[in-house]
């Protein structure tokens, strides 16, 4: 094997910049959020390289200041999506002959270009248009993405460098690993800018074309990410970025013969449509298509008899309230034992009551605005409907506010039954249920949490006994992906701990890995003889 060959720069995580008050980067960031606030941007689609532009524009508006514009996006139609398919497969040919090395260099070069000139503006994107605090831009947009470039880059190669181990003499055996044949369809979220930027370009880096839908709400930053991208030197019509609604993408995308996979991260309910429609569909497409999806979750911590308290408080704080718990990682039911109850509620009012909500632009806000006016309806929804359950009680938060923003206070309920409605529903915002169990039940409550919820993306336990740790960690092995022990369940880090739950929670291919970018080539076996057999007798035919 030619090692040698196949050698690039080996990858490390990307620094977290901290943004203290006085470091350059913190003043860096706001001179950025001063100049995209300052103007209105009309932000076009993507298709084979040119801007399309449209009659339709909608409003871009910061989820915590609605009453300011941002920008416009053009939305598209079917017509589009033809086109963006069109595109992609005229494009097709030249990019998959491509050598590797050559695309590798453009997404080496997109990762540089984030962590250097792009840096401020991607976080401050993402901080005005999906309401994420400094800090959380920061690992999310930044460092996430050109973590997931990087070392996607060294995966691909570590693929390709995969061969058959024995080539005895006169042949030669080789594996070539080669794209789909046809094109691939991302559909990326709002929570994330790294998702929305890893998962058309781990598909494209491995030789394929696609098409990009991205969430309304997450336009604002995409368009910087196909900025990049075209600095980088992505040649026209490898990723083609369009603004259409689901249903119109669907009819088209899911009926064309040359459909050759999803990359997905987005709801249940979507998902589970996607694979029935695709099934239905299956005698029209050339190839089986590859399906790759992330969804919901109802992640868990589990706090033992024996955990740090202090550490559990963090954990849950974090975990629950970190962007709003709009991570599909985030903690929304939370298991603790009677005895550290007591200690630990006093930790986490104490916490919760210095928690500021507010917007982005000040810094001071540790918790800022959920995405959209839908969100806000729904979490609303729930708080009030538990504010007259007599069977629970709201212990912190409870009180919200969209007048300006759609701000929620971080909500806490308590709840008697373990099979309360906010304990089994994926809620996806600040709102955390707790269940207190007694301290004898540890195990029983194992059960519970295995049986409780459809989902297994995320979970977490806290404690000091090891044979606690032990006994959990093989009780909940098919209860979550990502599965952390005296910490909390956000926050994999790509090259650390490769992201991605099963049973509703997706398809389990592990975003950040080897695993993943495997989905989106096809292996052919190659096997050259040199000496071939010129006679079809074998030896043992012979008469003696």
């Amino acid at each position: 094997m030619l090692k040698g060959f196949f050698n690039v720069p080996t990858p490390v995580n990307e620094t977290v910049l901290s943004y203290a008050p006085g470091s350059k980067e913190r003043s860096l960031l706001k001179a950025a959020l001063q100049e995209a606030r300052s103007k209105q941007i009309d932000v076009p689609m993507y298709i084979g390289g040119k801007e399309i532009r449209t009659e339709k524009k909608v409003t871009m508006r910061p989820p915590h200041d609605h009453q300011h514009i941002l920008g416009y996006y053009n939305q598209g139609d079917k017509s589009h999506v033809e086109a963006a398919i069109k595109a992609a497969l005229a494009a097709k040919a030249d990019w998959e002959r491509l050598p590797w090395e050559q695309r590798a260099a453009i997404f080496l070069k997109a990762a540089d270009l984030i962590a250097g000139p792009y840096r401020y503006k991607i976080n401050a994107a993402t901080m005005l248009g999906q309401s994420k605090n400094a800090f959380q831009a920061e690992i999310d947009a930044a460092c996430e993405l050109i973590d997931f470039l990087r070392f996607n880059v060294k995966y691909m190669c570590e693929i390709y460098e995969q061969q058959p181990p024995v080539s005895p003499r006169g042949a030669w055996n080789r594996v070539e690993q080669r794209p789909l044949e046809g094109f691939v369809f991302a559909l990326t979220p709002f929570n994330f800018t790294a998702i929305a930027g890893n998962l058309p370009t781990s598909a494209a880096m491995m030789g394929n074309v696609v098409v990009w839908k991205p969430s309304n709400t997450q336009i604002y930053s995409a368009n910087v990410l196909m900025e990049i991208f075209r600095e980088a030197g992505l040649p026209d019509g490898v990723i083609n970025l369009v603004y259409v609604s689901g249903p119109d993408a669907g009819e088209v995308i899911f009926n064309h013969r040359d459909f050759a996979g999803i990359h997905f991260t987005g709801s249940t309910g979507v998902f589970q449509d996607i694979w029935k429609t695709i099934g239905n569909n299956i005698h029209r497409y050339k190839t089986y298509p590859r399906i790759v999806g992330e969804t919901g979750g109802k992640d868990f911590i589990l706090v033992h008899s024996s955990a740090d308290v202090e550490a559990a408080n963090a954990a849950i704080v974090r975990g629950a309230f970190e962007y709003q718990g709009q991570k599909c990682s985030a903690a929304s039911r939370v298991y603790i034992a009677k005895s550290v109850w007591p200690q630990l509620k006093e930790m986490m009012l104490r916490d919760l009551a210095s928690i500021k909500v507010g917007p982005t632009e000040d810094f001071s806000n540790f918790v800022n605005a959920v995405i959209d006016e839908k969100s806000f309806d729904k979490l609303t929804s729930f708080i009030d409907a538990a504010k007259k359950d007599s069977s629970v009680e709201i212990i912190a938060g409870g009180k919200y506010d969209k007048s300006k923003g759609y701000f929620i206070e971080p909500t806490v309920i308590v709840a008697e039954d373990p099979k309360y409605v906010t304990m089994c529903e994926e809620l996806f915002g600040p709102v955390l249920t707790v269940f207190v169990y007694e301290d004898a039940d540890f195990y029983k409550t194992l059960e519970l949490i295995d049986t409780t919820s459809e989902y297994a993306l995320t979970g977490a336990v806290l404690a000091q006994d090891r044979y606690v740790l032990d006994k959990a960690t093989y009780a909940l092995r098919n209860a979550a992906g990502n599965f952390y022990l005296n910490d909390k369940c956000t926050g994999a880090v790509v090259g650390q701990q490769p992201f991605g739950g099963a049973r509703g929670s997706g398809t389990n291919d592990k975003a950040g890995s080897m695993i993943n970018l495997l989905r989106w080539v096809s292996p052919r076996t190659i096997k050259e003889t040199f000496d071939p057999p010129k006679d079809y007798r074998y030896p043992f035919l012979e008469q003696e």
